[in-house]
């Protein structure tokens, strides 16, 4: 276990993670832009293995926004490419550490061959308990809102299900990934201090950390610090401070 000077109870259990600044960081560096993502891939491959060390039970990334099919068509390819390559290099970790994986997002406009890698890391993980790991690849939060919405209709229009029946909990169930806790805590690197349309039903509650830091160089250091910071605050959840 990674060694922290704060209570292990006032970790979070699910943390998301904005991964930006992956064009600027190789930019800076007079490199082309996908090599930025291609070591975006290589950082979260290594955070997801702190956030384990840590006892973080559930991660959610933010890989590719359905905005982001707007970039040049050569930088999307890369993209899809790395993320292909990383479930290839990482499958056998994450089922060796009991880790489920989801996919967060639309499946349309997504390459067949991204599509099957990410779908046999979902078969092939899909019993596992101990550990959840979300990528949110052509994602969109009110798009997964509105869908969720469609799907309700859809299935009352069937008679699968009532309007009356309608609650938070009942709507949660038609999300992505219905099974996965509310967000804790949101980071987002590389300065910018937006959400960005990102698991906006699930970040009703979390704490926010803006870290200066690019993506690439975002370490376990500067998770650590962000962590240290999250248990600071005072969670009120709408009610009271107990302070």
């Amino acid at each position: 276990m990674v060694d922290l000077p704060i209570d292990r109870n006032k970790l979070p259990v699910h943390v998301a993670f904005i991964m930006d600044g992956n064009g600027r960081w190789a930019q800076k560096r007079g490199l082309p832009r996908y090599l930025g993502h291609k070591a975006a891939c290589e950082r979260l491959a290594s955070l997801l293995r702190h956030c384990r060390d840590l006892g973080i039970k559930v991660t959610s990334f933010f890989a590719f926004s359905t905005e982001n099919w707007n970039r040049p068509q050569d930088e999307i390819d890369h993209l899809m490419e790395y993320l292909r390559i990383f479930f290839e290099k990482n499958i056998d970790e994450l089922m060796a550490n009991d880790t489920k994986v989801y996919i967060s997002g639309e499946r349309d406009r997504l390459p067949k061959a991204t599509l099957d890698i990410c779908d046999k890391a979902v078969d092939m993980t899909k019993n596992n308990k101990r550990f959840a790991f979300n990528i949110c690849l052509n994602y969109g939060g009110r798009d997964e809102i509105v869908r969720a919405a469609r799907h309700f209709a859809s299935d009352c229009l069937e008679g699968k299900a009532k309007f009356s029946d309608l609650t938070e909990q009942t709507f949660r169930s038609y999300l992505f990934a219905p099974d996965l806790p509310d967000v804790d805590l949101l980071i987002r690197t590389s300065g910018e201090e937006r959400l960005s349309n990102y698991l906006l039903y699930e970040i009703a509650y979390a704490e926010f950390v803006f870290a200066d830091t690019y993506w690439p160089d975002f370490d376990g250091h500067e998770l650590d610090k962000c962590l240290i910071e999250f248990a600071k605050r005072n969670r009120r959840f709408g009610g009271l401070s107990r302070g």
